[in-house]
């Protein structure tokens, strides 16, 4: 293992991904090498197709890489099982979706303490931190509510509660904004500043430049390659 791999968050070299279908061999990745330091706050960008949901993806430790070497924490996952894996993603990143992917019959506590039931926490601690990861995202006298019963803004604040709630060393936001109108992901954005700034670690995919522009660091990603990597020095405020 390289200084770098050993002294970044997330480390990958030379990763790839390939599928094959039929006879024809299609490359979602071609060799993208990048890392990220504890504490960064990215935006992966590129159209569809560029490959910004595939390297999302191996990143997230939802898929493996057909060629590379990925490194977490200092630990090389690109050879790990699914059990692994999993393991991995349970611990270690927290999952934001343009979807919100709540239980719809739950209520905000239960769909935020989750992922603790996984992780093998005592019931009663599991609802301390579940409050306590809602009245982080102001969502503390929504307790009780159901999905159906909040806004799209307040459904993404509980998925949001539920990514920081194990205290990951990442959150990855997959098009958080996209299911939002304007002023609710100003909101959106506004909170994961906030995220930001206790000292989480933030990647964002979109497509939208608007979004990208609250990130500190932009990744542009064009035909499974990585076009351009540069530190954004427009930093967009939200709207307070």
């Amino acid at each position: 293992m390289n200084s770098e791999a050993r002294s970044s968050l997330i480390y990958v070299k030379d990763i790839s991904r390939l599928y094959r279908i039929g006879t024809e061999v299609i490359y979602a990745l071609r060799s993208i090498t990048m890392s990220v330091d504890k504490g960064e706050y990215l935006a992966l960008m590129g159209s569809s197709g560029s490959g910004k949901s595939t390297l999302m993806n191996i990143i997230g430790c939802l898929d493996t890489p057909s060629g590379g070497m990925y490194y977490l924490n200092g630990n090389d996952v690109s050879g790990m099982t699914d059990n692994e894996l999993a393991d991995v993603r349970n611990k270690e990143i927290g999952f934001i979706f343009q979807t919100f992917n709540l239980l719809p019959r739950s209520t905000a506590l239960d769909n935020v303490a989750l992922p603790l039931i996984y992780a093998g926490v005592s019931k009663e601690d599991r609802m301390d931190r579940a409050n306590e990861a809602l009245k982080e995202v102001g969502l503390g006298d929504r307790v009780t509510h159901k999905p159906n019963e909040l806004s799209g803004g307040q459904r993404q604040r509980v998925a949001i509660a539920r990514a920081l709630v194990n205290k990951p060393s990442i959150i990855l936001a997959d098009e958080p904004t996209g299911n939002l109108d304007s002023k609710t992901s100003e909101e959106i954005m506004d909170l994961f500043d906030e995220i930001h700034s206790r000292g989480n670690t933030i990647i964002v995919v979109t497509h939208e430049e608007d979004i990208a522009s609250f990130a500190r660091r932009i990744v542009r990603l064009r035909d499974g390659l990585i076009e351009t990597d540069e530190v954004n020095n427009k930093i967009r405020q939200p709207i307070q």
